[in-house]
């Protein structure tokens, strides 16, 4: 019923072509909606978790946390017709500090033919150019790579201007040298503090595991999806974080080299 009384007021107040035009795109919002949301999880045994079937790429982000890993192992898991295709490596931490692990991660991810990425763990209390250069130091990116990361998680207690501009300083000492835009993994709260609206520009990788869909992120920046923490994979010890690719699979080149 309030549908009906809803196109009577607008075919009174707007005439049959304009009416007829705002409801194909009224149409076409919501069917983009309901396609969104409609995600497909379904618990996949052998990772442990819900896998959102929606998304065709998956991949994992490791880090010393997850000590010594079997990259073959990795490379050969599948199940239900779900193989990882990429990881993201941490790499350095702060103003000084290098993951013990990187090194090797970096190169077994390559031998093991996954898309790799690294990543900085970013601490507002250090100096934004000499964290980025710390990284810069440690990091050689080559074709197909994916795009220098910052992992944005922590606020140190800092004020949202020194934030805000400090990550600002780190992504433009970081794009200026590898000649790509860097891509910011942060959580649904300090996305709305501080990235919404201040850095959107760059391309982003939430972490949100207590949702459903993606309804409060820029789908047109919203490139990668953390969603779970708690993975399964062979050849690594304890738990692993969980990753989809969300655009259009033809659109992944937009963040790698």
């Amino acid at each position: 019923m309030k549908i009906r009384v809803l196109v009577s007021i607008i075919l009174k107040r707007y005439g049959l072509w304009i009416a007829a035009f705002l409801i194909v795109l009224a149409v076409i919002f919501v069917t983009r909606r309901v396609k969104k949301d409609n995600m497909d999880w379904r618990f996949v045994q052998a990772f442990g978790i819900k896998l959102p079937m929606r998304y065709g790429i998956h991949g994992i982000d490791v880090s010393r946390h997850n000590d010594r890993i079997d990259w073959k192992r990795v490379r050969r898991m599948e199940a239900d017709g779900v193989r990882l295709q990429f990881v993201f490596v941490k790499a350095t931490e702060g103003a000084t500090l290098t993951d013990k692990h990187f090194a090797k991660n970096w190169r077994e991810a390559k031998k093991s033919e996954l898309r790799r990425g690294a990543y900085h763990f970013y601490h507002p209390t250090r100096d934004p150019i000499k964290q980025a250069n710390n990284f810069i130091r440690r990091v050689e990116l080559g074709p197909g790579d994916f795009a220098p990361v910052v992992d944005f998680e922590v606020t140190n207690g800092q004020s949202d201007d020194t934030i805000i501009e400090g990550l600002r300083l780190w992504l433009e000492t970081v794009e200026a040298h590898y000649h790509i835009r860097p891509i910011i993994y942060t959580n649904g709260s300090l996305y709305r503090r501080y990235i919404s609206g201040n850095l959107d520009d760059y391309p982003l990788w939430i972490a949100d595991y207590s949702t459903r869909h993606l309804r409060n992120y820029d789908p047109d920046k919203l490139y990668l999806w953390q969603h779970s923490q708690t993975g399964w994979v062979q050849g690594i010890r304890g738990r692993v974080d969980f990753n989809v690719f969300v655009m259009d699979e033809n659109q992944l080149g937009d963040i790698c080299l």
